[in-house]
């Protein structure tokens, strides 16, 4: 792990590196012992690349397009927004002008968008007031992003609060039936995320979520969206002499094509431990090596990939630096 962070550090202090906080970075980490101060022999390779589908979950203060700028800014193909405040239930009604915003800065810029649900929606749950109210939330969240033409939707799966895995898992699949039959029609798809699975919460096992696909009246508008921390936290090894065995068992499970977003995120925490606390990249548990892997991976070329890492470390901005670290994995294309 050592040597994987000092490349970190190389990579933050190469000349090539045009970010201009960058070694203000590297010096911060080395100072706060983030990383080790070792001698670097090796540095992470850099030339030309492959543009790939990478971005940034964004604010949309001032705005729903505004999220567009800001990824625009950051260099990003691809970013992933909430379509109105994601602690309330209900959002206020997109006007038409904010839809036409949104529909131009997207022409402007070329960025590719993904939504995710809000956090409060937990269609697992057996309180029948609490699931009819995420069904409500979720069907409202399904029609937003299709009035913005935005493809997909990220929902985490929820919790069975005490009901078990199987009757969490039947409600799920109860309560999606219910929202794909009344946005029957619509090109939006749903994608379920897997979870760290902490307390009752349930997802955190491939086979959770191949029930919920099998389970739905319309299977064809399901997809998965993996992240790479909760993958992690659930038991999932990615490192390199692990990755191929996880892949095979998502393969199994669900199939890699059934992939439709990744979320790149380091752990704070161990594998296997269930707690979901995202890191910078490279600087968790993970390290380099799996983020290497899948930004190199064939099956996922063309999979959007999206950071929900912490905002700031020791008060900088990590976005332009996780992406750039990203960025600089990817082989050149031959």
């Amino acid at each position: 792990m050592p040597f994987q962070r000092s490349e970190i550090v190389a990579y933050y202090l190469r000349t090539e590196n045009k970010h201009p906080k960058t070694r203000e970075i590297a010096r911060l980490m080395v100072r706060s012992r983030v990383v080790k101060k070792e001698p670097m022999e090796r540095t992470l390779a850099v030339g030309p690349y492959r543009r790939p589908l990478l971005g940034a979950h964004l604010s949309i203060a001032g705005g729903v397009h505004r999220a567009l700028g800001r990824g625009e800014e950051l260099g990003c193909t691809v970013i992933q927004i909430f379509t109105k405040n994601a602690s309330q239930w209900k959002g206020r009604a997109l006007s038409a002008e904010e839809i036409e915003k949104f529909h131009s800065e997207q022409a402007r810029t070329g960025i590719e968008v993904i939504a995710h649900a809000a956090y409060l929606i937990n269609v697992a749950s057996p309180d029948r007031r609490l699931a009819m109210r995420s069904i409500a939330a979720l069907r409202e969240e399904m029609e937003r992003a299709e009035m913005l033409g935005i493809p997909c939707v990220v929902l985490h799966p929820g919790a069975h609060s005490g009901s078990g895995e199987q009757a969490g898992i039947k409600a799920v699949i109860e309560s999606l039936n219910v929202v794909v039959r009344d946005t029957e029609g619509f090109h939006v798809r749903l994608l379920l995320e897997n979870t760290a699975g902490p307390g009752s919460v349930i997802g955190h096992r491939f086979e959770h979520l191949k029930q919920m696909i099998e389970g739905s009246v319309a299977p064809e508008r399901l997809g998965i969206c993996i992240d790479t921390c909760h993958l992690f936290a659930a038991g999932y090894d990615l490192s390199r002499s692990k990755y191929d065995d996880t892949m095979e068992r998502l393969e199994r499970a669900v199939g890699v094509e059934k992939v439709e977003v990744l979320h790149l995120n380091d752990s704070k925490k161990g594998l296997g431990l269930r707690v979901d606390r995202h890191e910078q990249i490279g600087l968790g548990s993970l390290g380099l090596d799996p983020f290497r892997l899948i930004m190199n991976e064939p099956r996922f070329v063309n999979t959007p990939k999206i950071i929900e890492t912490p905002k700031q470390h020791h008060g900088i901005d990590m976005d332009p630096v996780n992406l750039r670290l990203l960025r600089s994995l990817v082989r050149a294309a031959k």
